[in-house]
C-alpha cells in the first residue's frame, strides 16, 4: 500500500532527523528509537521466511543496542548530571555508548547480525540498510568528545580484518557487500578521532559507491556471483562498468574509492600511526581479494552479443537508470 510506505518511509526520515538535531540523549535515542521501528515492517514487507527471520535478528540487535545507549546515557546524567551529548565526560557511560553505537552500525567484533540480515532482505531494503541506516549512529559518534582512542582503534582495525576475512569465502553477492560494509566502517572509524571531516568523506564516498552497485545487482537481478557471471546477456554496458565499480569499492587508483583511503592512510601517517596505517593497508588487500573475484566470474563470462538480450534494457525503467547513470559515473571518476 503506497500509503503505508510512505508513512514507512517519512518515519524513516524523521527518525534520523531527530537524532541528527538532537542535543539531548533522550531525543537522541528516540530519533534511533523511531528509525528502528519503521524499518522493521519494510524489511518484513515480503514475508518470506528469511525476511521474517532478518528483521528479527534486526530487531533483537538494535534494540539491545538502544537499550544499551539508554543506560549508558542515564548513567552519565546520573554520575555528572548532564544529558548533553558534548558534555560526556565520564569514561563508562562514554565507552559503553561507543560500543552501543558501534553495534548499531555493526562494527567488529558486533558484527555478526550485518551479513546475516542483509542476506535475508531484498536489494532495495538492504541498500537503505547499508547507507541510511549509519547516518544517525554516525552522528552520534561525530558528536561524543573524548572518548577513549584505544577502543576506536580497535574498533576500527578489527572491523577492516574482518570485513577483508569474512567475505573471502561468500558466493552470496548481499553477503560479499555487507562485509564490504563492515571493512569501510572500519577505515571511517579508524581515522574519526583525528580527522572527523575524513570520516564524513568516506562515508559519502562509501554511500556512492555502495549505491550504484545495489542498483546494478538490482538490475540484473542477480544475487550470487553466478548469477553475475550470467548477467552479461542482460545489461551489457553495464556488466563491463560493474568490475570498475567493484575495483573502486577495493580502493583502487585511478577510482573514485581510492580517495578516501589514500587520505585516512595520510593523515594515520602524519599522526605517528605508521604501524596502524600499515595494517589498514595490508587489510585492504583481503577486501581486494573478493572484489577482483567477483570482477573475474563477471570478465570472463562475456557471451556474443545478441540483440534480443540488449533491447530490454535499453527500455527499462528511468526510475532506475537514471540514478544508476549518475551514480556508476561518480564510483569511478570522483577521484
Amino acid at each position: 500500500n503506497p500509503y503505508i510506505l510512505a508513512t514507512l518511509l517519512f518515519g524513516l526520515g524523521l527518525g534520523t532527523t531527530i537524532t541528527f538535531a538532537s542535543s539531548h540523549w533522550l531525543l537522541a535515542w528516540m530519533g534511533l528509537e523511531i528509525n528502528t521501528l519503521a524499518i522493521i515492517p519494510l524489511m518484513a514487507q515480503h514475508h518470506h521466511p528469511r525476511a521474517v527471520e532478518a528483521t528479527t535478528k534486526y530487531f533483537l540487535t538494535q534494540a539491545t543496542a538502544a537499550a544499551m545507549l539508554l543506560f549508558a546515557s542515564t548513567t552519565n546524567a546520573w554520575l555528572t548530571g548532564q544529558w548533553d551529548i558534548q558534555q560526556m565526560s565520564h569514561p563508562f557511560p562514554l565507552t559503553l555508548i561507543t560500543l552501543a553505537l558501534a553495534l548499531k552500525i555493526g562494527l567488529a567484533p558486533m558484527h555478526t547480525w550485518l551479513p546475516e540480515v542483509l542476506q535475508g532482505l531484498d536489494l532495495t531494503t538492504g541498500l537503505v540498510l547499508s547507507t541510511w541506516q549509519k547516518l544517525a549512529p554516525f552522528a552520534l559518534l561525530l558528536q561524543i568528545q573524548n572518548v577513549n582512542p584505544t577502543i576506536l582503534v580497535t574498533l576500527g582495525l578489527a572491523s577492516t580484518l574482518v570485513g577483508g576475512w569474512g567475505g573471502l569465502n561468500q558466493t552470496q553477492l548481499r553477503k560479499v557487500l555487507a562485509y564490504s560494509s563492515i571493512a569501510h566502517l572500519g577505515w571511517m572509524i579508524l581515522i574519526l578521532q583525528y580527522s572527523p571531516s575524513l570520516t564524513l568523506l568516506a562515508l559519502l564516498t562509501y554511500f556512492v559507491m555502495t549505491f550504484s552497485t545495489f542498483l546494478v545487482f538490482k538490475l540484473n537481478k542477480s544475487t550470487s556471483i553466478n548469477a553475475l557471471a550470467i548477467s552479461w546477456t542482460k545489461a551489457p554496458i553495464l556488466t563491463s562498468l560493474t568490475p570498475l565499480m567493484l575495483l573502486s569499492l577495493g580502493g583502487l587508483p585511478p577510482l573514485t574509492g581510492f580517495m578516501p583511503k589514500w587520505l585516512i592512510l595520510q593523515e594515520l601517517a602524519k599522526q605517528d600511526l605508521a604501524p596502524l596505517a600499515t595494517l589498514a593497508a595490508l587489510s585492504a588487500l583481503l577486501s581486494l581479494y573478493f572484489y577482483l573475484r567477483i570482477s573475474y566470474a563477471m570478465t570472463l563470462t562475456m557471451s556474443p552479443n545478441n540483440l534480443t538480450g540488449v533491447t530490454p534494457w535499453r527500455f527499462s525503467s528511468p526510475q532506475l537508470t537514471l540514478p544508476l547513470a549518475i551514480a556508476t559515473t561518480a564510483t569511478i571518476s570522483l577521484l
